[in-house]
């Protein structure tokens, strides 16, 4: 299976699981969308890394990755790219 063809299903699937949890009466915004988005991929790049798959996860996870960022606020896009450089400098040492 290819990453192409696991991202939909792991985007689908994080998409009813926020769906699901959510407990607002209104729709939510974007940015409030892609910030439980972002929690959801956060928890299994972890889950990732504990079981020590973080090539497969990665591979699959990179277009959704994109989407992501496109849409977060840029102030927020600054503090998670600051985070992921330091979080990939951790593991460089």
């Amino acid at each position: 299976m290819t990453g192409e063809d696991t991202c939909t299903p792991v985007f689908i699937a994080a998409l009813y699981t926020i769906a699901k949890t959510w407990k607002q009466l209104k729709c939510p915004s974007t940015e409030q969308w892609i910030k439980k988005m972002w929690y959801i991929y956060t928890m299994e790049y972890y889950s990732a890394i504990k079981k020590e798959e973080i090539m497969a996860f990665s591979a699959t996870q990179m277009d959704l990755e994109i989407i992501m960022l496109s849409e977060v606020s840029q102030t927020d896009t600054n503090i998670i790219c600051y985070y992921l450089h330091v979080e990939s400098e951790k593991r460089i040492q």
